[in-house]
């Protein structure tokens, strides 16, 4: 107790010093301006590193530098680069901290590293200790904006994307950008047509939750932020998580909570979907995409909505989560939506996240074409699982993503199909060997992808992972195609990429995500002596990079199909290749395998086929209309703070979007809608899938023609 006293005094100390000694605004020695902070100290509980985070940043050093893929070392190189991470991770859209501020950090630039080895992190709590106060001075400027109701009819326009704009000057700079922001949240509110004195209430709450949350914050808190913009600053894939995030992790993985399915993330000041979880609540509705972002949480299906903007992450999952069976609502503002647009209530059911509904699962898509009806089958794989808790030698019943797809062939073969689609659409990976397994039911024998640990490829030679299974025989032979998108990623990109280069289908989608990389994890309480103290928290790091037969690395790049189709997915924003500090796509030897004949021809002649198909295809053109309109929507830099122009813009898209809508129906001599509201789950299609399901039929056709060629010049001749 005595020395958190002493460090506690020598903290308050510190501050003190500073705000005495730098009073001026920009001044020329590059310090940080704390005056106007002055009055919120008081406030402020003051955070510093203590000893354990010392011993476990000298810990992550030494696995960075020893384990690696790229043999990193802990350098002033990597110190700059964490630097701006960690200050992007604290104020990534420029809204709290001021030139001087950031001018002011740049003493540490060269010195993170030193410190992260074997020093007390000293200068990142004082970075966190300027943004409290930056960002306490701003939410109480917001709060002064809510003294009367903003002006909400002039012709301003609000910059709502500052990540890449220069830094404020001043407060006065900061606060103009300030009230213009304030004047958004209300204008997001008042277009859902709520009075003035409840919209004043929810962003009262707002500013303030986020000051009290901010309060929240603990010392281990901003060591995992730091420690994990460090991770970061290698590559994107490695990460610290504290003890806390690392329970969850392991509650996740475990999938044993009861919750809605979903992996969330915090963004700016929003709580953002990074991914559906296969079998949960959130799945089978439906409705909850990638990239939506929950504005508010309501408890069964009259409850009040609780603005959860600006919230803490784990604070908005303790909301999220409840007893099974029980309702929560969520109000979200769709992806690649401007501010401003119309938010949508989702209602699920809680429940826990059945394995069994992750499992593969099979269809029959019935195509007309060429006066008959062609059976085209289709296994979504929603990701490479396996028990591995369970030995395949002891139990017949273990799970496996191979075995479960091998019995849908089967099943389909009886049904007597003339085509098949895997379909791995938004399958983020899995375990390796499924991955090779699955391969090699559509291949002979053969290497299925090459694994390499390390850059120094003298001293580690890429290693050859061939098929598990090489005595059994191909297991399905005829027309094939994959089916991919942007995430579709790591063990998907091996499966696809093995089918790709051994000629034996077609990639059919949009370019993959492009993870190349594998992760090991580190569990850091079994590397202290003293095995009964915990809390040290984990490491995820990169230890290794994949490759295909041809020798091409799947990172950064991905695989890309060998017929294009359109998708609503940005891959201006999603993706390996726009992930900073990614690391690159490169090639190493190709390994000797042996493929079927080029399908070049094949590709070229099935493209074609698919163009002219499109241009009358009425799902097709809504879909380009639709894209087009998003494209549209991702573009814009700017919004107006006038209300009347703003609804008459969410009017307008509305509008469009309802007129591309009945456009699609009328030509599929569907009744028309008189609102989007009115249109059932159920009745939109899967344009991808329909696509996928005629291209494979044209496929079957083209081989059903070569095969009856052949046996007619074998009776001519």
């Amino acid at each position: 107790m005595r020395r958190l006293y002493q460090q506690a005094t020598c903290m308050m100390a510190i501050l003190l010093f500073i705000l005495l000694s730098y009073p001026a605004i920009g001044n020329d020695k590059g310090d940080p301006d704390l005056s106007a902070g002055a009055s919120t100290i008081k406030d402020i509980q003051f955070l510093f590193p203590e000893k354990k985070h010392e011993v476990i940043g000298e810990l992550v050093a030494q696995f960075i530098q020893k384990s690696h893929y790229n043999e990193i070392m802990i350098n002033d190189d990597l110190s700059s680069k964490a630097l701006d991470f960690y200050i992007k991770n604290l104020d990534r859209n420029r809204m709290y901290f001021l030139a001087s501020d950031i001018e002011h950090f740049e003493r540490y630039r060269y010195q993170l590293d030193d410190m992260v080895k074997s020093k007390p992190l000293d200068p990142v709590y004082e970075i966190f200790r300027i943004y409290q106060i930056r960002v306490r001075e701003r939410l109480n400027f917001a709060l002064t904006q809510l003294g009367s109701e903003p002006n909400t009819s002039s012709d301003e326009k609000y910059v709502f994307d500052r990540s890449s704009a220069p830094w404020a000057t001043d407060s006065l700079e900061l606060n103009e950008i300030w009230r213009q922001r304030v004047i958004n949240d209300t204008l997001s509110l008042a277009l859902e047509d709520e009075p003035w004195e409840k919209n004043q209430e929810i962003l009262s709450k707002r500013y303030e939750g986020f000051i009290k949350r901010l309060d929240q914050v603990n010392n281990d808190d901003v060591f995992e932020r730091f420690m994990n913009m460090f991770a970061h600053a290698v590559d994107p894939h490695s990460s610290y998580l504290s003890p806390r995030s690392a329970d969850e992790y392991q509650i996740a993985m475990s999938l044993s909570y009861v919750g809605i399915g979903a992996t969330l993330k915090t963004e700016d000041d929003f709580v953002q979907i990074v991914n559906i979880i296969r079998g949960g609540p959130a799945d089978f509705d439906g409705k909850l995409k990638r990239d939506d972002r929950i504005t508010a949480v309501s408890q069964g299906p009259d409850g009040e909505l609780i603005d959860v903007i600006g919230w803490r992450l784990d604070d908005v999952v303790d909301l999220i989560r409840g007893p099974k069976e029980s309702i929560v609502r969520l109000q979200i503002i769709p992806a690649n939506t401007i501010p401003g647009s119309p938010k949508e209530i989702i209602e699920l059911t809680r429940g826990a996240v059945k394995l069994e509904e992750q499992a593969a699962k099979s269809e029959i898509i019935k195509v007309s074409k060429s006066g008959r009806d062609w059976s085209i089958g289709v296994i979504v794989v929603p990701s490479f699982y396996r028990d591995y808790s369970v030995s395949p030698r002891s139990n017949a019943d273990f799970t496996s993503a191979t075995k479960d797809v091998k019995r849908l062939i089967d099943e389909l073969k009886k049904e007597e199909i003339d085509g098949l689609i895997v379909d791995i659409r938004g399958n983020g990976g899995g375990h390796l060997s499924e991955a090779t397994a699955l391969s090699g039911l559509f291949i002979n024998n053969g290497p299925i992808v090459q694994f390499r640990k390390s850059i120094n490829i003298n001293r580690y030679p890429p290693q050859r992972l061939d098929d598990p299974d090489p005595v059994s025989r191909v297991f399905y032979n005829g027309p094939l195609a994959v089916l991919v998108d942007r995430f579709s990623a790591s063990a998907s990109e091996i499966f696809a990429g093995a089918i790709q280069d051994y000629e034996r289908g077609l990639i059919i989608g949009q370019q993959t995500f492009g993870k190349g990389t594998v992760q090991n994890l580190y569990s850091l309480d079994q590397y202290f002596r003293n095995k009964n103290e915990k809390g040290f928290g984990q490491l995820t790091l990169t230890v290794g990079k994949y490759y295909r037969v041809t020798g091409a690395s799947t990172q950064h790049r991905g695989i890309y199909p060998d017929i294009e189709l359109l998708s609503n997915i940005d891959m201006k924003v999603i993706g390996e290749s726009v992930r900073e500090n990614a690391l690159p796509w490169d090639v190493v030897n190709a390994t000797r395998f042996s493929s079927n004949a080029p399908l070049d021809n094949t590709i070229n002649l099935l493209t074609t086929y698919h163009m002219e198909r499109s241009k009358t295809d009425p799902n097709f053109l809504y879909q380009m209309n639709r894209i087009e309109a998003s494209k549209k929507a991702r573009d814009i830099e700017t919004v107006s703070l006038n209300i009347d122009k703003r609804r008459a813009i969410r009017e307008a898209e509305l509008e469009i979007a309802l007129q591309h809508e009945n456009e699609r129906r009328v030509a599929l001599n569907l009744d028309r809608v008189e609102s989007l509201e009115d249109i059932i789950e159920d009745e939109v299609p899967d344009i991808q899938l329909e696509q996928a399901a005629n291209i494979v039929t044209d496929m079957a056709e083209m081989q059903e023609a070569s095969y009856l060629t052949k046996q007619t010049t074998q009776i001519t001749f």
